[in-house]
C-alpha cells in the first residue's frame, strides 16, 4: 500500500468502532498490564493504532514499523498534528528483515496486517525472533467470510460511504484473509498455541497472550 492516493484514504478513513475495539480488546486481555517500556507496532500504517495506543498507556512508547513510505508519510503527518510525535518513533523496514530500534520487545501488537503478507508465517516467525520472555502478544486481522456475496455485504454494511479504492480494498482484505481454524494452524506449525484465537465481531479475529 505504497500509493500516495491510496495511503491518504486510508489515513482520512473512519475506522473509529473497529481500532478503539483494538484497544478495547487489549485492555480486556490483559487487565494488569503496566506499560512502561517500548511496545513494537508491526504494519502501523498511518499509526491510528499507535496514537490510540499512546493514549491508552500514558507511559508506553511506541516503535511503529511499516514496509510503505507512504503510509509512514501520512503517520509522520498526523502524529505531529495529535502531539504525539515525541513518543511514536517511525522505522521504514519490512517482514522478515526488520531493522529496529531495539532486538526484543515486552509487548507487541498489529492490527490488519497478517492478511496483506504473501506468506503469512513471516508475521509469526518476526513476532518469536522479537519477542522477550513472557512478552504480550496482541494480534487482530479481518476475518475471511464463507462466500464473495458475504464479503461484498460486509463492505457495503461497513464502508458505503467510504471512497471506491477502500471498499475495493476492504473487499480484497476480506477475500485474502484467514479464518480462524487457518489460523490456529499456523500458530501450531511455528510452536505458538498458547497464544488464543477468538472471533469477535463478524469480520474480525484477535490472536493473543503471553509467549
Amino acid at each position: 500500500m505504497n500509493d500516495p492516493a491510496q495511503a491518504r484514504a486510508y489515513a482520512d478513513a473512519d475506522f473509529e468502532s473497529a481500532h478503539q475495539a483494538f484497544i478495547r480488546l487489549f485492555q480486556e486481555k490483559f487487565p494488569q498490564l503496566d506499560i512502561r517500556h517500548e511496545v513494537l507496532d508491526l504494519g502501523c500504517g498511518p499509526c491510528d493504532i499507535s496514537r490510540r495506543f499512546a493514549r491508552a498507556f500514558a507511559h508506553a512508547m511506541l516503535h511503529a514499523i511499516d514496509g510503505a513510505a507512504a503510509m509512514l508519510q501520512e503517520a509522520e503527518r498526523l502524529n505531529k498534528q495529535h502531539g504525539l510525535a515525541h513518543r511514536i518513533k517511525l522505522v521504514e523496514t519490512q517482514l522478515p528483515d526488520l531493522e529496529l530500534p531495539q532486538p526484543h520487545y515486552h509487548t507487541i501488537i498489529s492490527n490488519s496486517l497478517l492478511h496483506h503478507l504473501h506468506d503469512p508465517h513471516v508475521l509469526w516467525d518476526s513476532i518469536k525472533a522479537h519477542a522477550k520472555p513472557f512478552a504480550s502478544v496482541f494480534v487482530m486481522d479481518l476475518m475471511r467470510p464463507e462466500s464473495k456475496e458475504k464479503a461484498h455485504a460486509l463492505v457495503e454494511q461497513y464502508a458505503a460511504n467510504e471512497p471506491s479504492i477502500l471498499r475495493e480494498d476492504f473487499y480484497h482484505s476480506l477475500c485474502a484473509a484467514f479464518t480462524p481454524e487457518e489460523v490456529k494452524a499456523q500458530l501450531e506449525e511455528h510452536a505458538l498455541s498458547q497464544l488464543m484465537v477468538e472471533t469477535v465481531s463478524d469480520r474480525h479475529i484477535i490472536i493473543y497472550g503471553t509467549l
